[in-house]
């Protein structure tokens, strides 16, 4: 069953050094919150899985808690670049980046495949790329039934996922609604999960087209309102742009990018002191 707690026992708990995280959401209900706790408790040498690496996993590598990278595309999304990520992979600054790099939907795939307990999936995808001449978890295999030849790749069953959402009910069972991507597929196919949530309530509201994560697939659920800044949470919050133009100078200076990480990540105790210090209001709902 899950423990609904704060975000700082469920990272104390569920993430280790070590450890392979897969930090989900597609533009929308991205876990930041949970991202910055990560920065704080000092987590070392994680294997950071996303299908769009953004803003989060920049703050988390130049923070020098990342070893290891894969996706399918990185960048400060309509910006541009994500520097620390490349200065991590360029110059090993704060230490070195190994990366492995897939397709939207290769990554798709390798999810889909982890939460059905498969060992790998397959797909028609990778044709024309070099791709599989650099990244060794991109095979052709036969179709034992046409002989035709497809692609496949490894199941992702990463240790930990990390997710936002807007709801809970006070028995842990998660709603989602909006844009939403492989959230579903990433805590099914991890050992372990986290859900920060806008809100917990007694009774969760049918909504069109909402995925709900039952109680009894997640380890824990934390109360964290604007989880997901800069990114949005439907009928919660709205997309900060703002800040997504205002990373990308900040990100482009070591010193600065330092600085910033001490002050706002570092130098606050909890998500709730982060948007006091960036400014930014907290709703409550619980």
């Amino acid at each position: 069953m899950t423990t609904i707690c704060s975000l700082r026992e469920a990272v104390a708990e569920l993430i280790h050094d070590g450890d392979s995280i897969a930090m989900e959401g597609f533009t929308h209900l991205i876990p930041h919150a949970a991202g910055h706790e990560i920065i704080r408790q000092g987590r070392r040498n994680l294997h950071l899985v996303r299908m769009t690496p953004d803003v989060i996993y920049d703050q988390l590598i130049g923070a020098g808690c990342a070893s290891r990278l894969t996706f399918s595309w990185g960048g400060n999304p309509g910006v541009g670049s994500l520097y620390r990520l490349r200065d991590a992979v360029e110059n090993a600054w704060p230490h070195a980046l190994e990366i492995e790099e897939h397709s939207h939907a290769g990554m798709a795939t390798r999810y889909a495949a982890g939460a059905a307990n498969l060992p790998f999936g397959i797909l028609r995808g990778y044709v024309g790329t070099g791709l599989p001449e650099h990244t060794s978890g991109i095979k052709q295999i036969s179709c034992p039934f046409t002989g035709e030849s497809i692609t496949a790749v490894p199941a992702l069953r990463p240790d930990v996922a990390v997710v936002h959402a807007q709801r809970a009910d006070r028995e842990g069972t998660v709603q989602m609604w909006g844009l939403t991507g492989v959230q579903k597929e990433a805590v099914l196919s991890a050992q372990r999960s986290i859900v920060t949530v806008e809100e917990i309530v007694d009774e969760l509201t049918p909504m069109a087209n909402s995925v709900v994560l039952p109680s009894w697939v997640l380890t824990a659920v934390c109360h964290v309102p604007q989880g997901a800044h800069p990114s949005f949470a439907m009928g919660y919050s709205t997309r900060d742009n703002a800040f997504y133009k205002a990373w990308d100078p900040i990100a482009k200076d070591r010193e600065v990018f330092t600085a910033w990480i001490d002050r706002h990540v570092r130098g606050t105790a909890d998500h709730e002191e982060f948007c006091q210090s960036i400014g930014l209001g907290v709703h409550a709902g619980v």
